[in-house]
């Protein structure tokens, strides 16, 4: 018997003569839809069709049974154009994520804020957006986390009431249970889109002038090591990959991440690695220390660190100065001054040594740090970036060759890095394309 024959045959024991659906809310009606669909076909037979089918097949055959349902007398008050949405809302409650879903569906939202029940927000081209739709009880929001954790091996319970995952699509997930959150459950999912693939889409945005789109390309060319610093959600991670597209197709890349983010689509030998947390019985931990170790026996070209975070920094630093040019990594840093400080803090962490021989590995390991930020618009841009460089009576110096104006949203050649000069006479690049390209700092803003 076909599963709209069952539908059919029980409509008479479920459906309710006395139903007022013109006088309900669309919560009272996803909720009355949902029990009835469940009553009809058992919890059991929708729990088959959701395991047994693809996502999509579960949605239809489903889809199906409350059309059915919706052409009752019970509800005729709904109109036609309302029944795709509440078939929509519970199959994404029976299937997906419940109101999660549409905003996961939607390319346009980047990042999806849970604060407990009652409370759902989203970023939309970097303006937070308060959901219509929300979550009833910790209970709902607690099925919604099982359901995106249980295929990563993952759980939230009184021993982990912290849990950060990465799904199958490169989504970034952050969970916090109670008591640690006050308010409940709270959920954060961030979204990577693929649309911003290299540094000519950052500059079609605005995100910065092609000149120095140009600057940028060629450091990562010449195998200048790069750190790009920024706050959260600034698009450090976007510019990475964007520098990425410029690393040379015959070049061996190693990606180490804490969340796999990362995309090399177009690069033909590339190798992704990625930490993993300890079991639940507390064993099998890798971090990225041990990845960024192991990376240097795997004959790297390149080596890639997603973010630097900690005691890792010693390692990536030496690897940059034993031969590993062209490395590129990111951090949190509201500048470039900061963001030295933040690697010399690091790298002490990794090992105990005095301050100023740290910073001399810093100074002979790092080049360049460039600067993203979001603007109050929501808007991103490339703002700064610096030279690294050590200082005429030793330590580290740090001096801005690109500025940023805010309140004009120009930026400003201050001076040509010195690499670019060093390139000229390696034979890297050609006197003739750098004149053109100083010329085009001029005429572009």
């Amino acid at each position: 018997m076909s599963l709209l024959s069952r539908v059919q045959e029980s409509q008479s024991a479920v459906v309710s003569s006395s139903d007022e659906g013109t006088q309900h809310t669309m919560d009272e009606l996803r909720k009355k839809l949902k029990e009835q669909l469940i009553a009809m076909l058992g919890l059991s037979t929708i729990s088959n069709i959701a395991q047994e089918s693809n996502i999509g097949t579960a949605y239809n055959e489903l889809e199906v049974a409350c059309q059915t349902i919706l052409n009752t007398h019970s509800y005729e008050g709904i109109t036609s154009a309302n029944q795709p949405l509440l078939i929509k809302e519970v199959l994404d409650e029976i299937l997906g994520l419940g109101p999660l879903q549409p905003l996961l569906d939607d390319a346009s939202v980047t990042e999806v804020m849970v604060n407990g029940p009652s409370s759902l927000f989203f970023e939309r081209e970097g303006q937070m957006h308060t959901a219509k739709r929300v979550f009833e009880s910790d209970e709902q929001i607690l099925m919604v986390v099982d359901r995106i954790l249980a295929p990563l091996g993952r759980r939230l319970d009184e021993q982990n009431q912290i849990v950060n995952a990465r799904l199958a699509n490169g989504y970034r997930v952050n969970v916090v249970n109670k008591p640690v959150a006050l308010d409940g459950p709270i959920l954060t999912i961030r979204k990577f889109s693929d649309r911003i693939a290299s540094l000519d889409e950052l500059v079609q945005l605005g995100s910065l002038p092609r000149w120095y789109a140009q600057l940028l390309s060629w450091a990562v060319k010449c195998r200048k090591d790069i750190a790009v610093a920024g706050g959260t959600g600034s698009g450090k991670t976007t510019l990475l990959n964007a520098l990425s597209c410029e690393i040379n197709p015959t070049e061996r890349i190693i990606t180490i991440e804490d969340s796999a983010e990362l995309r090399f689509d177009m690069h033909p030998h590339v190798v992704r690695l990625e930490v993993r947390e300890s079991s639940l019985e507390g064993t099998g931990q890798v971090t990225i220390r041990d990845l960024v170790k192991n990376a240097l026996r795997m004959r790297p070209d390149r080596i890639v660190v997603g973010e630097v975070r900690g005691e890792e920094c010693i390692d990536m630093l030496q690897a940059m100065n034993t031969g590993h040019d062209g490395s590129l990594t990111t951090l949190h840093a509201g500048t470039a001054r900061e963001a030295l400080l933040r690697l010399v803090l690091m790298a002490r962490f990794g090992m105990n040594l005095p301050v100023d021989v740290i910073e001399e590995q810093v100074a002979t390991a790092l080049d360049l740090i460039v600067m993203s930020a979001r603007l109050p618009d929501g808007s991103r841009v490339i703002t700064s970036a610096a030279e690294v460089f050590r200082g005429a009576a030793g330590g580290i110096q740090v001096q801005d060759f690109i500025s940023y104006d805010l309140g004009t949203k120009s930026w400003k050649l201050l001076y040509v890095p010195t690499f670019i000069k060093k390139s000229v006479e390696e034979g890297r690049l050609s006197r003739k394309e750098v004149d053109q390209w100083k010329q085009s700092c001029l005429q572009e803003p």
